[in-house]
C-alpha cells in the first residue's frame, strides 16, 4: 500500500473525503500580485550590510533572513532559496548570516524590517551539526568559512529569535529550516536526555513554518504586506503556532491516552492495522474483523473533516511517560498526507500548541519557478577567498526532485520534506545544468551530481492518485514495494542521456543516496547508471544485514542488495569497468543485539569489505528510530504499555563494541571484540581462518593505542549539556522553569 508519492506535475483540486466535492487547489506561488518593491529588481546577492543597501537603493528590508550557515547564494543552501523567492515576489529582503549571538547588535545591521525576520538555524539541525554521534563536539563546520566550529550557539534557532526579539520588539518573528521543522511539537533530546518543549514555546517566535515551507512563507509575506496580523494567521498549512484553546467550530478528536483512544474514523486512527489498511485503500469489499472494529465512523467528525484536530497527550504527559511519548510519536507520523492529514493540538503548560496539515507540495511549474531564480551560484563576496567545504561539495551538482516515500526511521528527510516527490521538469534541469557551465568558476565538465535527497525517486509516484489521497502507511517500499508504486525509471534515464549529450558536459555522475531496491526494478536504469555515471565507486546504505534492526529502520533485507550486486558487477562487466560498490551500515541503531553485529561483522568479513569509518545511530528531533531509542517501543505497531520491548544500544560501552563490530579488521579493536564473544560463548569464532572473526592474539609488538582524554573531562561536559548551560547560555532571556 502506498504513502504519500504525488508526483505533482500538477495538483488538481482534490475531493472532500465525506462529500466528493472538489476542494479549490492551492494557489500557485507564481500568481501573486507582486509587492510594490518589485521596482527595484533583482540584486546581485541580497545584501548583508547597509552599504549593500545603499547600492542597491534601500532605505529598509521589508523581509530580513537570519541564518546559522555562511550565505551561498546557491538553491541548495536554505536562505539563497527563500530569499530569492520572496525577491521575486517584489519584496527586499536582507541576510544576516552566523551573527555575533552574545547581544543584539549583530542582528541590528540591517536596521529593522518592515514585515517580519526569518529565523533558521541552517542546512542542518544546530546540535547535530556540533556534535558528534556520542556528543563529543565536533572541531569543524561544513556550512563556514574555513570550515571552523563554533560559529553559530547551540540550539541556533532559539536563540537567535530571542535576540531578534529583542533587537526588534514586536517585529513578528518567524522560524523556519529543518531545525524547527524538527523541534516543531515536544520532542526527545538527545543531547540532553530529556523531552523538551516544542522549539515555537520556547523560542518565543509568533509563527513556525515546517517543510520546505515556499507556499506557506509567501502566504505570510503577502498577508502581511496587506496589513493582516500574523496573530489572526492560524489557517496556513504547514505551520504551528500557539493558541489559547480550540474554536468552538472545531471537532476535536481525543488521543491523549493508550489504552482507551477516542472516537477516530478511518484515516484519523492511530491504531489501523498496515494490512487492514491497504485492504481498504485499495478498495476491496471485505475487510478483516479486525479492521471493521477499528475503522469506527463518527458521524460529526467525518461530516466536519477539514475541522477536526487530534488533540495529543500533553507535554507534561510525554515528558515524564516515554510510552505515551511513542504513542504521540505514531500518531504525528500517520497526520503527514497532505491528502487526509488533520491539525494536531499539544498543550505546553497553559497553552496550545496548534500544528496545521503539512503543505500542499509544489507542482513541477512550481518546483521549476523556484529553481529558476537569479541565484549567483557563489558564495557572496564578503567571504573573499575563504573556502566554504559545503559549497564546494555542492557546487557543480543538480538538485532535480526533492521528498522521499522510503520512509526510513532513522531519517529526516520526509518529516522534513515529506513523502511525495516534487519533481523538475527535463527543461529546468538541463538550463541548470547549461547555467554551472556558463558561469560557475572552475567548472571542468563533470556534474559532480545530478540527484536529491534520493537519486533514483525523479517521477516515481502512486499509480492512484484516490489510493494516493487515503494512505497513511509510512512507506510505500517496506515491507516490499507496493504493487500501486510506479517504478518505471525511463524518464530517469531519458534525463541522463540528454544532460550528457549537452556540448561541453563532459561527465556526469550521480552521487546522491540510490535506493537500490526500487533500481532492480528496472534493469535499464541500473544499466544507464552503472555505464556512465559512476565514477569508479558508488556508495550504498544496505544499513544491516540482520532483520531484527531492518525491521526497525523500515529497510529491505540483505537479499535486495545482493541482486542489485549482481547487475551492478555484469554491467560494469559488459562495459569494461573496473567499479566498485561502497555499502554503508549503521551501528547501534534501535533493535540491534550484539549477536546482530557480530553477524554483520562476519559479513563484512566474508564479502571482503573493510569500513574506514563508521556510522552510529543519532538520534535526531523527532524520528520514529528516536522515539523507539528514547521508549523502547516500536510506534510502527500500536503502541501500549504491554507491547514488545525493543533492544536499544544506549551504553557507551555496548555503543564502542557496535562501532569495533564494524571495523573488526582493525588490531585496536580486536581485545573488545574477542571480550565479547568470549561472553557470549562464541569463541569458535577467535583464531585465524576464513571462519573467524578476529585472531587470537596481538600483532607482535602492536600496542592498543586509545583516544587522550580531553582537559576539559567529556563527563564535565556531558554534565553541562543535559544542564543546558552549553545550550542555552546566551538565551537573551530568563529560563522557564519545568
Amino acid at each position: 500500500m502506498p504513502s504519500t508519492t504525488l508526483s505533482a506535475d500538477t495538483i488538481p483540486a482534490r475531493l472532500n473525503r465525506s462529500t466528493n466535492i472538489p476542494m479549490p487547489a492551492p494557489k500557485p506561488i507564481y500568481e501573486y500580485d507582486k509587492y510594490w518593491a518589485e521596482c527595484y529588481g533583482p540584486a546581485p546577492f541580497l545584501p548583508m550590510s547597509r552599504a549593500e543597501m545603499d547600492e542597491l537603493g534601500w532605505d529598509s528590508c521589508d523581509i530580513i533572513i537570519v541564518t546559522g550557515d555562511a550565505y551561498v547564494d546557491h538553491p541548495s543552501f536554505g536562505m539563497a532559496i527563500i530569499g530569492r523567492l520572496l525577491e521575486s515576489q517584489g519584496f527586499r529582503v536582507g541576510i544576516i548570516s552566523q551573527p555575533d549571538w552574545q547581544s543584539k547588535e549583530a542582528f541590528e545591521a540591517l536596521g529593522k524590517p518592515n514585515l517580519f525576520v526569518g529565523v533558521a538555524a541552517g542546512n542542518m539541525d544546530s546540535m547535530i551539526n556540533r556534535y558528534t554521534a556520542d556528543r563529543k563536539l565536533r572541531n569543524d563546520d561544513a556550512y563556514t568559512p574555513g570550515g571552523l566550529g563554533g560559529k553559530r550557539p547551540d540550539r541556533c534557532s532559539l536563540v537567535y529569535a530571542q535576540r531578534c526579539r529583542e533587537a526588534f520588539g514586536d517585529v513578528p518573528v518567524v522560524l523556519g529550516g529543518i531545525e524547527a521543522s524538527l523541534r516543531r511539537i515536544a520532542h526527545y533530546d538527545y543531547w540532553q536526555d530529556k523531552v523538551r518543549r516544542s522549539i515555537l514555546i520556547d523560542s518565543h517566535a509568533d509563527l513556525l513554518l515546517y517543510g520546505n515551507a515556499e507556499r506557506p512563507v509567501v502566504e505570510l509575506a503577502h498577508r502581511l504586506s496587506r496589513g493582516e496580523s500574523i496573530g489572526d494567521m492560524t489557517d496556513i498549512r504547514g505551520t504551528a503556532f500557539v493558541r489559547e484553546n480550540t474554536p468552538d467550530d472545531w471537532w476535536e478528536i481525543d488521543s491523549t491516552r493508550i489504552d482507551r483512544p477516542g472516537h477516530v474514523d478511518q484515516i484519523v486512527s492511530p491504531y489501523i492495522n498496515p494490512r487492514d489498511a491497504e485492504a481498504c485503500a485499495t478498495g476491496q469489499t471485505e475487510a478483516t474483523e479486525n479492521a471493521a472494529t477499528v475503522l469506527r465512523f463518527v458521524p460529526d467528525a467525518r461530516k466536519n473533516r477539514g475541522r477536526s484536530v487530534i488533540r495529543l497527550p500533553s507535554f507534561e504527559k510525554v515528558r515524564s511517560d516515554p510510552v505515551l511519548y511513542a504513542h504521540a510519536n505514531r500518531v504525528l507520523h500517520l497526520e503527514t498526507n497532505p491528502g487526509n492529514a488533520r491539525a494536531l493540538v499539544q498543550t505546553h503548560g497553559d497553552q496550545e500548541l496548534w500544528l496545521n496539515p503539512p503543505a500542499e507540495p509544489l507542482t513541477t511549474a512550481e518546483m521549476d519557478y523556484v529553481y529558476g531564480m537569479p541565484f549567483a551560484r557563489i558564495p557572496h563576496p564578503a567571504y573573499g577567498d575563504a573556502k566554504i567545504p559545503a559549497y564546494e561539495m555542492i557546487r557543480f551538482s543538480v538538485n532535480i526532485m526533492r521528498g522521499c516515500f522510503g520512509g526510513c526511521t532513522f531519517c529526516s528527510i520526509t518529516e522534513h520534506e515529506g513523502r511525495i516527490i516534487q519533481n523538475r521538469s527535463e527543461e529546468s534541469i538541463l538550463e541548470e545544468v547549461e547555467k554551472i557551465r556558463d558561469t560557475v568558476p572552475g567548472f571542468t565538465g563533470v556534474i559532480s551530481d545530478l540527484g536529491g535527497p534520493t537519486a533514483n525517486m525523479y517521477r516515481l509516484a502512486c499509480k492512484s492518485r484516490k489510493i494516493e489521497a487515503a494512505c497513511r502507511l509510512p512507506s510505500c517500499v517496506y515491507p516490499g514495494i507496493c504493487s500501486n508504486l510506479n517504478t518505471d525509471h525511463s524518464s530517469l534515464t531519458q534525463l541522463y542521456r540528454k544532460t550528457r549529450a549537452l556540448p561541453g558536459v563532459k561527465k556526469v555522475l550521480v552521487a546522491s543516496g540510490l535506493r537500490y531496491d526500487l533500481a532492480v526494478e528496472d534493469p535499464e536504469y541500473v544499466k544507464e547508471l552503472v555505464t556512465h555515471h559512476v565514477g569508479g565507486y558508488l556508495k550504498i546504505a544496505p544499513e544491516h544485514t540482520e532483520t531484527g534492526p531492518l525491521d526497525k529502520m523500515m529497510k529491505p533485507g540483505i537479499g535486495s542488495y545482493d541482486r542489485f550486486k549482481e547487475l551492478f558487477d555484469r554491467f560494469s562487466k559488459e562495459a569494461g569497468k573496473e567499479q566498485y560498490l561502497i555499502p554503508y551500515f549503521i551501528a547501534a541503531h534501535p533493535g540491534t543485539t550484539d549477536l546482530d553485529m557480530i553477524n554483520l561483522a562476519l559479513w563484512l568479513k566474508t564479502n571482503g569489505f573493510r569500513a574506514d569509518q563508521v556510522q552510529a545511530f543519532y538520534p535526531s528531533p523527532m524520528a520514529t528510530a528516536t522515539a523507539m531509542y528514547h521508549s523502547k517501543k516500536n510506534p510502527l505497531k500500536k503502541v501500549t504499555y504491554k507491547s514488545e520491548p525493543v533492544d536499544i544500544v544506549k551504553s557507551p560501552a555496548q555503543r564502542r563494541l557496535h562501532k569495533a563490530l564494524l571495523r573488526y579488521h582493525d588490531p585496536d579493536n580486536w581485545p573488545l571484540i574477542r571480550k565479547a564473544l568470549r561472553a557470549l560463548k562464541l569463541e569458535h569464532l577467535i583464531g585465524t581462518g576464513a571462519d573467524k572473526l578476529v585472531p587470537e592474539k596481538q600483532p607482535h609488538g602492536h600496542r592498543v593505542s586509545h583516544s587522550p582524554r580531553r582537559k576539559n573531562s567529556k563527563d564535565a561536559h556531558e554534565k553541562r549539556l543535559r544542564r543546558g548551560k552549553v545550550l542555552t547560555q546566551h538565551s537573551g532571556l530568563p529560563p522557564r522553569s519545568e
